[in-house]
């Protein structure tokens, strides 16, 4: 994936801060950190180095936009450093914008608030580490929220990888120990006062114990 240049990036970090008219009443936010070598899936490098730890994170990076495209919703890809202007994410697909926040909690609350703000019927966003994740249960999710105030895909770690809404809740996005097996437990006490539905448990990679058992990932380590 090539990286911009400063000129360049400039440019394209205008487009974070451009209003786009939504063409749907769904939203779908992919939250995706920028691919640099040592910068991504550190625990994983600990054990298959930061070189094959990078070509994971682009492959796992490749199905998310695939199952995203089936999505029929506006697709906002929000990117952790840069915005890149050519890259996996068509821009004819993906609108794309910058994360803001000092930490995953502020990012996401201020992604959802502004694609609510926009007047989006439901926001839903996903994470870009699950090849366990394919459309069909997003699109699920948006279904469940017919019914329901919130939307939650467990991860097997203690955390999420899916989260969707329709009005903004404040509180799901504070006081949390992100990237701890707490991160769900806290949010569902958040939320006992709303109904909400659970998708099924899957599996996030993080480390090499989350991608051991993946055929397809074996090609990537050589332990």
């Amino acid at each position: 994936m090539g990286i911009l240049s400063s000129k360049d990036t400039a440019k394209a970090n205008e487009m974070a801060t451009d209003f786009h008219f939504p063409s749907s009443k769904n939203a779908l936010i992919i939250f995706t950190r920028n691919p640099e070598l040592g910068k991504c899936k550190t625990r994983l490098a600990a054990n298959i180095g930061n070189e094959n730890a990078l070509e994971v994170y682009k492959f796992l990076l490749v199905h998310t936009a695939t199952i995203s495209k089936e999505i029929k919703a506006d697709r906002y890809v929000f990117y952790s450093e840069n915005i890149e202007k050519d890259d996996l994410w068509d821009a004819s697909i993906f609108r794309k914008k910058l994360q803001h926040g000092d930490n995953l909690g502020a990012r996401m609350h201020n992604a959802f608030s502004e694609l609510l703000v926009m007047g989006y019927n439901k926001v839903m966003i996903i994470g870009s580490d699950l090849l366990d994740l394919n459309a069909d249960l997003i699109l699920e999710a948006y279904l469940q929220l017919e019914a329901n105030d919130v939307v939650i895909g467990p991860a097997m770690d203690g955390g999420y990888y899916l989260l969707g809404m329709k009005t903004l809740y404040h509180k799901v996005f504070q006081n949390k120990s992100w990237g701890t097996d707490t991160v769900l437990k806290d949010t569902l006490k958040d939320l006992q006062a709303s109904k909400f539905h659970l998708l099924k448990e899957l599996n996030d990679i993080d480390t090499f114990e989350d991608m051991q058992h993946y055929q397809q990932l074996k090609k990537f380590h050589n332990i």
